[in-house]
């Protein structure tokens, strides 16, 4: 399947970047506006998908994993029921795993793998109500998809989604910071991939006017938290990572900040002392 760490990367008309391995899996990440007028050969074979909805990081309002023969059949289909109502949430973006030796058992066994991480790694709601748990299969035909969910999760970061990377966890107290300002209390600590901020955070209850039109994609952000029940009551219901210490901040503080120095330790240090 994948080749360990042997990645490519290449554009693909009607996609944003394919990765690629020197044997024979791909992970392919494709607009649902342009699944329909797709005719790549690999997307019209065997592999499982993510679809991930809503606008903010992540599928900020769900992720749905499923296994099809024929990816591209699949995804016209889920955009068929959408159509019909039979599908109650809309996706934006599929990423498609894919490879020739795939058949059905192992797409299976794939997909059940992939929401069990998903669960584990509590980034996304899945949206997937059923999967083939009992999948027969045998122990080389395990070892060879656990390669390849290895490799898989690597490309879904390098394709720009977190959803199977475990949660950082903080270490010692002196890890933490704070962040205050006008009713807002929020802890949190820095990541090798953005800034955590801590379930029990508190932000202010309302924005400054201003942010709607200077705070653009955080302004938005909050919002989406909001709705998705991230931030229920002005108080976070659960660990969620930020891409920056300043998209953190700007949340939990209701206008544009700068991480940097609206962080601090227990002794009053912003995070730009702690980072020089």
């Amino acid at each position: 399947m994948f080749a360990n760490r042997q990645i490519f990367l290449n554009i693909v008309k009607g996609t944003r970047p394919a990765a690629e391995s020197r044997r024979n899996g791909k992970a392919l990440k494709i607009a649902r506006d342009d699944v329909a007028g797709c005719m790549r050969a690999d997307i019209q074979g065997a592999g499982v998908y993510f679809l991930f909805c809503g606008n903010g990081e992540d599928g900020d309002e769900g992720v749905y994993v499923g296994e099809a023969e024929n990816v591209r059949d699949r995804l016209l289909q889920h955009i068929r029921d959408a159509k019909t109502g039979k599908e109650t949430y809309f996706w934006n973006t599929a990423v498609c795993f894919l490879g020739r030796d795939l058949n059905k058992a192992l797409i299976r066994y794939l997909e059940h793998r992939f929401v069990g991480i998903m669960k584990a790694c509590d980034r996304a709601r899945p949206l997937t109500k059923k999967t083939y748990g009992k999948t027969v299969m045998k122990e080389w035909q395990c070892a060879a998809m656990e390669e390849f969910i290895e490799n898989a999760c690597v490309l879904m970061g390098v394709l720009g989604y977190r959803v199977l990377l475990p949660k950082p966890q903080a270490g010692e107290p002196t890890d933490c910071f704070g962040c205050k300002a006008s009713g807002a209390d929020a802890k949190g600590f820095l990541t090798k991939t953005g800034f955590m901020v801590l379930k029990g955070s508190r932000t202010t209850e309302a924005t400054v006017p201003s942010f709607a039109r200077v705070g653009g994609r955080y302004f938005r952000l909050r919002g989406e938290l909001e709705a998705n029940g991230t931030i229920r009551r002005h108080v976070f219901t659960r660990d969620y990572e930020f891409a920056s210490p300043s998209a953190a901040s700007s949340v939990v503080c209701g206008r544009m900040s700068n991480g940097l120095t609206d962080w601090k330790d227990a002794q009053g240090h912003a995070l730009r002392e702690r980072l020089s």
